[in-house]
C-alpha cells in the first residue's frame, strides 16, 4: 500500500513554503531540509495522509503553489510532487493531474 507522496520544493523560499504548505486544512505532511551542491536549498515534503475531498485539497495546493510563486518574483521557486503512482511539476499541473497524485494516499 501506498503511504506518502512527496513534494520537493526548491529555492530561496523553500522553508516558508513548506510552512504554507503544512498549513493547508486536511493535509498531513512533514518536511525535511537539505542543501544541494549548488548550495541550492530544497526542503522534501512528505504527505502522509489527507482527509477531506481530493478535489478540493489539489485545488488548495494549486491555489498554494500560485500564491507562493507570486510572491516570489525574481527568486527561484521549483516545485515536483512524487508518488509512486506518477511524477509532476506544478508549474505546468492542472488540478486533475495533482488529484491523480493524491489518489495514491486514498485507502
Amino acid at each position: 500500500m501506498i503511504t506518502a507522496v512527496q513534494v520537493a520544493i526548491a529555492g530561496e523560499a523553500a522553508e516558508p513554503a513548506v510552512s504554507e504548505l503544512m498549513a493547508i486544512p486536511g493535509l498531513s505532511v512533514s518536511y525535511e531540509a537539505q542543501t544541494q551542491k549548488e548550495g541550492t536549498l530544497a526542503v522534501i515534503a512528505t504527505i502522509v495522509g489527507i482527509a477531506g475531498g481530493t478535489v478540493a485539497l489539489a485545488e488548495q495546493i494549486r491555489k498554494w503553489y500560485q500564491e507562493w510563486k507570486q510572491s516570489q518574483s525574481g527568486q527561484t521557486f521549483d516545485v515536483v510532487i512524487q508518488s509512486p503512482t506518477g511524477r509532476i511539476v506544478l508549474e505546468e499541473a492542472t488540478i486533475e493531474e495533482i488529484c491523480q497524485v493524491l489518489k495514491a494516499l486514498e485507502p
